[in-house]
């Protein structure tokens, strides 16, 4: 490998990890809204280990999205960084999707039960392994 093939693979890593890291931080944005309250006070703050298991599902989900996206680049750094961006909205809106689908099926809203001062976090773990398994299938679909 030469200099500018190095160069340009540090530019790609550089530009794939701003892609990735803007889209997990609109993920935890979408959460947020979806949730009641301030996701980043119930996990710092309240310590929440149930929104922490939900955002660290999202950041997950996308992250598989985001890997696919670059493998399924060839090389192609405009194609790739693309794809990225455009497979990782579409997974952010299917992650939103997810969440409140699976909100419509509970008996209580999943927002508020993420909220809540309970220490069960059985709906946290169901809440996640959604979220991570439509990240997996917009991963599998990138080809």
């Amino acid at each position: 490998m030469d200099l500018q093939d190095f160069a340009h693979d540090l530019l790609a890593g550089l530009l794939y990890g701003g892609v990735g890291i803007a889209l997990m931080m609109a993920g935890f944005m979408v959460l947020d809204m979806l949730t009641p309250g301030k996701l980043a006070h119930l996990i710092v703050h309240d310590r929440r280990r149930d929104a922490g298991i939900v955002v660290a599902a999202g950041f997950l989900a996308v992250g598989a999205i985001v890997t696919s996206a670059i493998l399924a680049s060839e090389g192609d750094l405009d194609k790739g960084l693309a794809e990225t961006a455009g497979f990782g909205a579409v997974g952010l809106i299917l992650l939103a999707v997810a969440f409140v689908s699976l909100d419509r099926l509970m008996p209580a809203k999943l927002g508020e039960i993420l909220a809540d001062e309970h220490e069960d976090p059985a709906a946290a773990y169901v809440t996640g392994a959604a979220l991570v398994a439509v990240g997996a299938m917009i991963a599998a679909a990138i080809s």
